[in-house]
């Protein structure tokens, strides 16, 4: 299984469209110590030739660009993108699938409630189905194992199993109807295992860690595991105001039960942080957050890495 960061950037990417903190106006003008960063997106493929997403960021037609082997290859109208997968609703996460309109047969698999809140809730993703089996929806329930297949059924040897690992939908999506939905299903982790056995886990949105938590990722290969913030407090010591990283999901890299502290003894999987905020000091490649990070035995994900499994 070939492995592709195409995005390693938390919502918005980095330099943030309206944020001038410190690490985005360093950015901006040129005296950064790190690289820019789109949202988080990786592509997967057990052939290099057929290619399933995992998630769909707003920032993917860029991506796509950015990767030659995910440009089209046959005839005027073709795709070598057959398939997404989708661990929750955020806008960061489903906003890409509307960039894929353009009649391209696709399969899409989520759960139930998650296919709900787009196709019966949000009338833009009506453009999916403007034409018979333009998208084909796959949903599956959190705990089970699928195969990954394009929309004609080929298998392509990609099997995919998902956790429950939050319970909190989007803002957007109205009370009412988050009650008629499966809380278990509202953030998943993925975990892909490839042709060759090798396993992958992704999971850019991480509220607590736990004991299971930590059986399941001793069982996989590589981890790609939520670095979107350094610190609990970041964004209400920067803003003045805000949620914590908690509040929002995420565990944060630092402090005592943060993931650089309750991973330390993780010891089969190569172990990389994405989905990172614009104002996580860690993207700051001089800085001491990034020394400890490295020395920790972590990598922070780079838009453009590849690897195989």
């Amino acid at each position: 299984m070939r492995v592709k960061i195409l995005g390693s950037g938390a919502g918005g990417g980095f330099p943030q469209w309206n944020c001038a903190c410190a690490n985005c106006r360093a950015l901006r003008a040129g005296t950064f110590h790190g690289k820019a960063r789109t949202q988080a997106q990786l592509a997967i493929s057990a052939d290099t030739s057929s290619w399933f997403l995992l998630g769909a960021s707003p920032d993917l037609r860029t991506q796509i660009e950015a990767n030659p082997e995910l440009h089209p290859r046959e005839g005027l109208r073709q795709s070598p993108i057959c398939g997404a997968v989708l661990a929750n609703g955020d806008i960061d996460h489903v906003l890409g699938l509307l960039l894929l309109r353009e009649l391209q047969p696709l399969r899409v698999y989520a759960t139930d409630s998650i296919r709900r809140i787009l196709t019966e809730d949000n009338s833009m993703f009506a453009m999916l189905q403007r034409v018979p089996n333009q998208v084909t929806w796959t949903t599956f329930a959190p705990g089970t194992i699928f195969p990954l297949q394009n929309p004609t059924g080929e298998d392509f040897g990609l099997r995919c199993r998902t956790f429950s690992l939050g319970t909190h939908y989007p803002a957007y999506v109205a009370a009412d109807r988050q009650s008629q939905l499966n809380s278990g299903e509202a953030s998943l982790g993925l975990i892909v295992e490839s042709p060759s056995g090798k396993r992958l886990a992704y999971m850019p949105a991480v509220p607590q860690i736990d004991n299971l938590l930590l059986q399941e990722f001793e069982s996989v290969d590589v981890l790609l595991f939520d670095g979107t913030f350094w610190s609990d407090d970041e964004l209400i010591r920067i803003q003045g105001s805000g949620q914590t990283a908690r509040q929002m999901g995420h565990v944060p890299v630092s402090s005592d039960d943060g993931s650089l502290s309750r991973l330390a003894g993780l010891r089969r999987p190569r172990k990389i942080y994405i989905h990172i905020n614009n104002t996580n000091p860690m993207l700051n490649e001089a800085g001491p957050e990034y020394r400890r990070v490295r020395e920790s035995g972590w990598e922070i994900a780079e838009d453009g890495w590849q690897f195989d499994l």
